[in-house]
């Protein structure tokens, strides 16, 4: 039976210093479903005491748990909120009116105001959260996950807070655990053999993107740290890329 009732889904792993935000931003939604892929420190406590139903599963893909989380919701409407972002008012209050819509769209966009190292970033992006969960088939993809869905698709006014590389260390930690998946991802993909002018030119690319096209150099010393990682983590991405190629 169709609802207008709302199951913000989240899916963790070791994120006790930033959970308790996120999951604050998603109370006024009729469930919470939050899947844990193996926490080890206080994260699922966390969850629990903020109400959350919890589900702890054994990680395979990211794809995989968002499709666990859909089908742990009860309601007809799904909102994927991620460890690191934060619902505001002004999207919760859109949110809201939204589902009460008889002409709503069956999946919707959200831009994320991004911040690196506390700094707001020059450039938001837009990604899909909100979704009738009929219509949501399914999620592919086993590192840059994406939904399948039938029907059109809207877009919300009013940005997600994304609050993402806070320091140095997290960001070298997941730049070690996410090459991985990317290095593999283009390893079964056959891509072309890696050769040194290759791996610069990547690099390259990666910074200019960063500090030129999306502006990071407007940010000062952050921009420019921030911009020098994705140098640095795709470096790292192509170097692993190598040494499968050469099965080192």
């Amino acid at each position: 039976m169709m609802n207008n009732k709302l199951t913000v889904v989240v899916i963790a792993k070791n994120e006790e210093k930033q959970i308790t935000a996120c999951l604050k931003s998603a109370v006024f939604a009729d469930e919470i479903v939050f899947i844990d892929s193996g926490s080890t420190d206080n994260t699922v406590n966390i969850a629990k005491k903020c109400g959350a139903k919890v589900f702890e599963v054994k990680f395979s893909n990211f794809s995989d748990l968002r499709n666990i989380g859909r089908e742990k919701a009860v309601n007809s409407w799904i909102f994927y909120l991620d460890a690191d972002e934060e619902i505001t008012k002004e999207l919760k209050a859109e949110i809201l009116k939204t589902i009460r819509d008889v002409n709503a769209k069956n999946c919707y966009l959200i831009k994320r105001s991004n911040y690196y190292l506390g700094r707001k970033w020059p450039v938001d992006d837009t990604v899909e959260k909100l979704f009738r969960k009929e219509y949501l088939k399914n999620w592919y993809g086993e590192v840059h996950e994406s939904p399948t869905v039938i029907g059109e698709k809207g877009e919300l006014i009013n940005p997600l807070i994304h609050r993402t590389h806070n320091n140095l260390e997290e960001m070298l930690n997941n730049t070690i655990v996410w090459s991985d998946f990317e290095a593999k991802a283009r390893f079964e993909a056959n891509h072309p053999k890696i050769t040194w002018w290759r791996i610069f030119r990547m690099m390259l690319t990666s910074f200019w993107d960063s500090y030129v096209r999306q502006k990071g150099w407007t940010v000062g010393t952050v921009g420019l740290i921030e911009s020098m990682y994705q140098s640095f983590s795709t470096f790292v991405t192509y170097a692993k890329l190598w040494e499968m190629q050469n099965n080192l």
